[in-house]
């Protein structure tokens, strides 16, 4: 079995369309022995695949000496097989105090992050990750224990935007076994074995009691378990798909609306026996509340650009909503408000903050605010009213370079693949800095300020837009050097805003 570990790759690899010739592949290598199999794997699929294979190593700044001999062995791996090696780094920790993430979870998403930035530099057609069908099993028993849905059984997905996944059906001990006939060495990172994190109390003691005491075979079971799972979610994927795209509306300020009648019972033909003719609040028919059920987490999907955060509570909150209460009510989700608005449900991005400073004399420049903001959607415009300044934002994908001058040099214009979702529009806070475009340096906000004679009373409410807690833009400034479009870009983004106490125009 060891000897068919790249046929065994390869068919994955082929039955998912996971690479086509002629791609260039980054192989994420953390040094551990998962990693350092797929880039030998890879590696000797290289000429049949007819791929360019990079390199791709992230130092978290966790383990001190320790990451820094990983890092070393993975350069001197890629070395040995001639490959382009590309490291990046980040203060793990530091950014998971600041954003509020737990560390695994800031760990991943900095390192996805790593990926994406190497993969838009570089001209990457994807990047390849190391988890195993031991790691589906993993993710399958702790969306169990959480009290997962569907959703959650389907597990880790094969392929995932630019993310592909060779060895998700293959086991980890054969991965083992198949560095150790190959008398290849690997590095064990010791904050595995911390048994205080869910994921490594199922590794080390829930499963191998399943093995031995209940199914030897428990990992392949729960990895094809998944795999069935992801057949139906594909299925409720594209009905959801279909019913949103039909039900659902976007307003001009970028709230989405949809009639109860039509969230309670999504699928026509299919009405609640014995309910009143008409009537729009009546209980979901037990035939589509699972589709009523992911309208909701959809919706805020498309709000928010993750529904991460939702719980089946926050879900059975809205069907509440729209059942039992009368017009005018309201329920609060993590970044969502959804209002009862006679016949609909109105779906609004939450206020993170909105107090007003005593200190201030103004009482609409003295309001702090924060509002996550989602991808554009179908669109490609997003409208965000910040009621604490009575203005209104707008933001716009478009095709780059739009042939005009006028847009080309416009300073509230972004590279949108080098945004990071969701972004965050907030007032300035003090200490806030970034590098306008045409510096050579980062400026302070505050002296920017001051250089342009901004009124005092102006400055606590003064609109910025950040990116992974990076500011990429500031009202009536030049935006970040590091997000600015560019030679190679493709997507802009066009920040244009309106003061709603004045007749239309921009700031």
């Amino acid at each position: 079995m060891i000897r068919d570990l790249p046929k065994r790759t390869l068919e994955t690899i082929r039955r998912h369309g996971m690479i086509r010739p002629g791609d260039r592949i980054g192989a994420g290598v953390s040094g551990g022995a998962d990693s350092v199999a797929l880039l030998l794997l890879l590696n000797e699929l290289r000429a049949q695949l007819g791929i360019g294979i990079f390199v791709l190593h992230f130092h978290h700044q966790l383990r001190d000496a320790e990451a820094d001999e990983d890092e070393r062995f993975v350069k001197d791996l890629a070395a040995e097989f001639h490959l382009e090696f590309i490291p990046g780094r980040a203060d793990v920790a530091g950014e998971a105090r600041r954003n509020a993430w737990n560390l695994e979870d800031g760990a991943r998403r900095l390192r996805y992050q790593f990926f994406t930035s190497v993969a838009a530099a570089q001209g990457l057609n994807g990047v390849a990750v190391a988890h195993t069908a031991d790691d589906q099993a993993e993710t399958v028993l702790a969306h169990m224990l959480r009290g997962t849905g569907l959703t959650g059984l389907a597990g880790i997905y094969p392929v995932s935007g630019l993310v592909i996944r060779p060895l998700l059906e293959i086991g980890r001990e054969e991965v083992r076994e198949y560095l150790r006939s190959l008398g290849r060495a690997w590095r064990e990172d010791s904050t595995n074995r911390d048994t205080s994190r869910m994921r490594a109390r199922i590794r080390h003691q829930l499963l191998p009691v399943l093995r031995k005491n209940f199914e030897p075979h428990t990992v392949n079971r729960l990895a094809r378990l998944a795999g069935h799972a992801r057949e139906e979610e594909s299925f409720w994927q594209s009905l959801e798909q279909e019913r949103f795209q039909a039900l659902a509306s976007r307003d001009s300020e970028g709230n989405i609306t949809l009639k109860i009648g039509d969230l309670l019972s999504p699928l026509p033909g299919l009405a609640r026996p014995g309910a009143a003719a008409g009537r729009t609040q009546s209980s979901p028919p037990s035939s589509t509340m699972a589709l009523s059920r992911r309208m909701v987490r959809r919706i805020v999907a498309e709000l928010l650009g993750s529904r991460s955060n939702l719980t089946a509570q926050h879900v059975q909150d809205v069907l509440d909503l729209a059942e039992k209460s009368q017009s005018g009510a309201r329920a609060e989700l993590p970044g969502i408000v959804v209002r009862h608005v006679f016949d609909r449900l109105v779906f609004s991005p939450a206020r993170v903050s909105a107090r007003t400073k005593a200190a201030s004399g103004n009482a609409l420049y003295g309001r702090e605010f924060e509002y996550a903001i989602a991808p554009p959607g179908p669109s490609n415009t997003s409208y965000i009213v910040v009621g604490e300044i009575g203005r209104r934002f707008e933001l716009k994908v478009i095709d780059w370079p739009t042939g005009s001058g006028e847009t080309i040099q416009h300073r509230g214009a972004l590279d949108f693949e080098r945004l990071r979702w969701p972004l965050t529009l907030r007032s300035w806070r003090p200490g806030d800095s970034y590098r306008p475009r045409g510096h050579r340096r980062a400026r302070k906000l505050k002296r920017l300020f001051l250089e342009s004679r901004v009124p005092q009373d102006a400055r606590a409410a003064w609109p910025v837009l950040t990116s992974a807690g990076q500011l990429v833009w500031a009202s009536g400034y030049p935006v970040a050097e590091e997000f600015a479009p560019r030679p190679g870009t493709r997507t802009g983004l066009l920040i244009a805003e309106q003061d709603l106490r004045k007749a239309p125009g921009k700031r």
